[in-house]
């Protein structure tokens, strides 16, 4: 029965796509998290992207049929009533909703008939009037927004950066609202609440004519735009009929209603700001441009005034008619001349899908500032391999001592302009952040001075002068409604620009006094205090050092689940989705300990290539015999070292066009390099040379900005016959959404097993916290006998070991994620074949070749360690074989 689901896919769907379409459907219609992992990539015309869409459109477009069924025969069955009476209240319900549907469908209609008549006359007039700009349908006072690339010079007003008046027992700036963090000025507040957008802390006034009910949706979210981008082209190609029931409306073709989310660096359209480098600087200008009491020449011209309606409800609608990228949505602000940033909050209610990066979702004040909830809708996360690193990541700080000492001398430029004219509260909190600073630096260059690294202990921490009697409760909350960080971070910016303009025009060498951070120095400061306040169990603070070997504070967070859990709860399901997701029982264990196992679906879907297409094999013994492990304590080997240049060599001979060869770290990469340039000992050519005579050697570099042009060199070389092989590195540019298919990935060749450093003393409490959490689970499950009633209950020493068992596992899932994201480059079509091959003796166990995906182990050679299998010469000659038969 389930297969028998029309997806509405663009194309016909292999049986694999089916099979995921129709589990992702049963995952949200039983309000369940999904783990499912699908290897199809962009190459693929039935890929991950289309059948996520396909999957969850269908769902939602059905789910709204069956809910207006179910009103529908609610009516029905309402008892005590005559039948005329129930047969009117029905009626009457289902012509509201025709009504209120009918009318959208048909604005967004005219509006598409409009957009392509107008597409049409610009083609036509590009060919006479080249320049000639075709603009969408505007609002009346549009023409007063005209010249958007003029260069307006910024005022000269150092009035902007001094901190409003603060009233320290009621914790709220003077003349603003008493939750502001959503950034919005007084008067933008007003206006979105009139309009029925969402504003934090605010009941929005309803307006039939403007406001929409919050329809049930799908939240899709990426880990960056350029990804959220490509999925929308996906979603363009998939078409839909309508949700209701063909005897409502026969015949309507409802399209998608998206909207894609951005921040203002993203969407500002405002030439005055958009040119501003830092995104602090965006963000303090925009909200400076519409803060009360500012002239109306110099407020922004894109945001519409109170009464002004029209601009945002055009917008929505435009929005709305067909699917824009996030791109589409400023060009879109440009024609309407309305600030897209804020105009899109209004499209989000009436929205089917909504398409958001990682940090917009997963950080509840941003879903908060954004007005987004989660309730009863649909949260789909794709490139979720990430996730418990993303959630991680977004919620450590790290704190330098460079940037400890540059924000002090931040805060005593400002405090020369302007400490006559701060007030009261202002005063002592500005001077507590002083002593705070000065406290931190103290310690951290304590810490510098004995050269030690390791875990810190909150208490020793705030004993630095005295710190400890701050109230960081009432600091933060001081940061948070100040806005200081962002008022200090302008000022600074807006000093230098104005001492290097004196410079210039004295036509002296102008020199940026310090390096512009990309986020003020004191938001750093703020998300570190924050860090502070948490539970100890949630995360540890440690004193180390940076890659540039600057001294540093850091805050780790070690339990994701916590921060993870409102979104969980909050939406009717969570899809995880990503090519490779395994081991899966990760993310079980430390995204969703809390939920019970019926909650939680996962699925591996295998490959859409054939079996035979897929070569995959550990080589645990190289050509002159031997054993192939690249422990920390033996890959440092030379004869080691020699052995994998010549296996790799030999290797070269045999597969066809391009290799793509990952090493465990660029550390790593740079000895082995190293090591086959030398000379050879018998006067012939050094391995390097010899690896070069089988193919064209490129390699990949730290810097981001090469990843481009090396790709284009190797491409090239293949192109020309030559064959290349590139040396890359595991977890770097090259490990992730790089696609190696065809001749680009003839071969991928994995060496040894990417093991994170266990001695750090990060990993040494992220192993700490995971067999403390593993511990204590034990402990509550032999302590509990109605849990299990033939439970023998265990012993304090079982405990132990099960929790040294768990760490263990999850050093080792650590490393195999980073495995799989990287050999799962190649192989991205039906008719695209590689083979895989994993050089290690270790990638013979099975407990790591259970954490390979599934369509890998599919292609996986069994070999026997102990009969001597596993050697190099059954290597050569299967994948002779393999290669000699795609040429058949």
């Amino acid at each position: 029965m389930e297969n028998q689901r029309d997806f509405h896919h663009p194309y016909t769907p292999y049986p694999i796509q089916l099979e995921f379409m129709n589990a992702l459907y049963d995952a949200i219609e039983d309000g369940c998290v999904g783990i499912f992992e699908s290897p199809t990539g962009e190459w693929s015309v039935c890929g991950k992207s289309l059948s996520l869409i396909c999957g969850a459109l269908t769902w939602l477009r059905e789910h709204k049929d069956d809910d207006l069924k179910q009103q529908l025969a609610a009516e029905e069955n309402a008892s005590g009533q005559p039948a005329w009476v129930i047969e009117h209240a029905k009626q009457e319900k289902k012509e509201k909703f025709l009504r209120a549907r009918t009318e959208l469908n048909d604005r967004l209609q005219k509006i598409r008939e409009t957009e392509a008549r107008e597409k049409a006359a610009l083609a036509i007039s590009e060919t006479r009037f080249p320049k000639k700009l075709v603009r969408l349908q505007l609002s009346d006072n549009v023409e007063q927004k005209k010249n958007l690339e003029v260069e307006v010079e910024d005022e000269d007003d150092e009035q902007q950066f001094i901190l409003d008046d603060y009233e320290s027992d009621g914790g709220t700036m003077k003349g603003e609202p008493s939750d502001n963090s959503d950034g919005f000025s007084p008067a933008v507040r007003e206006l979105m609440m009139k309009l029925g957008m969402p504003v934090l802390g605010s009941v929005p006034k309803e307006d039939p004519t403007l406001e929409y009910p919050d329809e049930t949706k799908i939240f899709f979210c990426s880990r960056t735009h350029s990804q959220l981008s490509q999925f929308v082209n996906e979603l363009r190609r998939v078409k839909l009929s309508s949700p209701l029931p063909n005897d409502l409306m026969p015949g309507l073709e409802d399209h998608i209603k998206h909207l894609s989310l951005g921040s203002r660096r993203n969407l500002c359209i405002n030439p005055r700001v958009a040119k501003l480098n830092s995104v602090t600087a965006i963000n303090e200008k925009c909200l400076e441009l519409q803060k009360s009491g500012t002239s109306q020449e110099k407020r922004c011209m894109f945001l519409p005034r109170k009464d002004d309606r029209v601009a945002f409800r055009d917008f929505r609608d435009h929005a709305l008619a067909t699917i824009h990228d996030i791109e589409d949505l400023s060009k879109l602000g440009q024609a309407l001349g309305t600030c897209p940033y804020y105009a899109s909050r209004g499209s989000i209610k009436p929205s089917e899908i909504v398409t958001l990066p990682y940090p917009l979702l997963l950080q509840k004040s941003a879903r908060e500032a954004l007005g987004i909830s989660l309730k009863g809708h649909v949260v789909i996360i794709d490139e979720a391999h990430n996730l418990i690193d993303s959630i991680s990541s977004i919620h450590s700080v790290v704190v330098t001592l460079p940037q400890l000492h540059l924000c002090k001398e931040q805060l005593e430029l400002y405090l020369s302009k302007f400490r006559n004219r701060l007030k009261g509260s202002n005063k002592i909190f500005v001077m507590q952040i002083s002593r705070l600073l000065d406290g931190l630096a103290d310690y951290v260059e304590g810490l510098a001075s004995k050269g030690s690294e390791g875990e810190v202990n909150p208490g020793d921490l705030l004993a630095a002068k005295g710190i400890d009697q701050i109230n960081f409760f009432k600091l933060q909350q001081y940061l948070k409604e100040s806005k200081l960080a962002r008022k200090l971070d302008a000022y600074v910016l807006y000093a230098e620009q104005k001492n290097a303009d004196q410079l210039h025009r004295r036509r002296k060498p102008v020199e940026p006094l310090k390096p512009k951070e990309t986020v003020p120095v004191l938001t750093h400061l703020q998300g570190f205090l924050m860090a502070l306040t948490n539970p100890s169990d949630e995360g540890k603070i440690f004193f180390g050092r940076t890659e540039m070997k600057e001294p540093c504070l850091k805050y780790m967070l070690l339990d994701p689940a916590y921060h993870f859990k409102d979104v969980v709860e909050e939406a009717r399901a969570v899809i995880l989705a990503g090519g490779t997701m395994q081991p899966m029982r990760e993310y079980v264990t430390h995204l969703f300990p809390y939920l019970p196992m019926e909650k939680i679906r996962t699925l591996s879907c295998g490959h859409v290539i054939p079996k035979e297409n897929l070569l995959a094999s550990p080589l645990v013994k190289g050509p002159t015999g031997r054993e192939f492990e690249f422990t920390f304590n033996k890959r440092m080997d030379t004869d080691l070292i020699e052995e994998l240049g010549r296996a790799i060599t030999n290797i070269c001979a045999v597969i066809p066009h391009g290799v793509v060869c990952f090493f465990p770290s660029y550390a790593y990469l740079d000895v082995v390099v190293s090591q086959w340039q030398k000379p050879s000992k018998t006067a012939g050519l050094s391995l390097w040379e010899r690896l070069g005579q089988r193919k064209q050697i490129f390699r990949e570099s730290k810097e981001a900005s090469s990843v481009e042009h090396t790709l284009e060199q190797y491409s090239q070389a293949i192109d020309c016959g030559k064959g290349a092989i590139l040396l890359s590195v595991v977890g770097g540019k090259m490990s992730e959404g790089i696609n190696f298919n065809d001749n680009l990935g003839r071969g991928i060749i994995m060496i040894g097993l990417p093991f994170p450093n266990a001695h750090t003393p990060e990993w040494q409490a992220k192993l700490k916290h995971v067999e403390h959490v593993a511990y204590s689970s034990y402990e509550t499950l032999s302590s509990d006998p109605q849990a299990y009633t033939n439970a023998v209950p265990l012993s304090d020493a079982q405990k132990r070991d099960l929790a040294k068992a768990a760490g263990r596992e999850f050093y080792e899932n650590a490393c195999m994620r980073a495995v799989n994201q990287s050999i799962g480059r190649a192989i991205r079509h039906r008719e695209d074949y590689a083979t895989i091959i994993l050089i290690d003796k270790r990638y013979a166990n099975k407990s790591i070749q259970d954490k390979l995906p599934g369509w890998i182990k599919a292609g996986l050679v069994n070999i026997d360690v102990t009969k001597g299998e596993g050697r190099f010469a059954d290597l050569m000659k299967g994948c002779g074989t393999f290669f000699r038969a795609k040429k058949a």
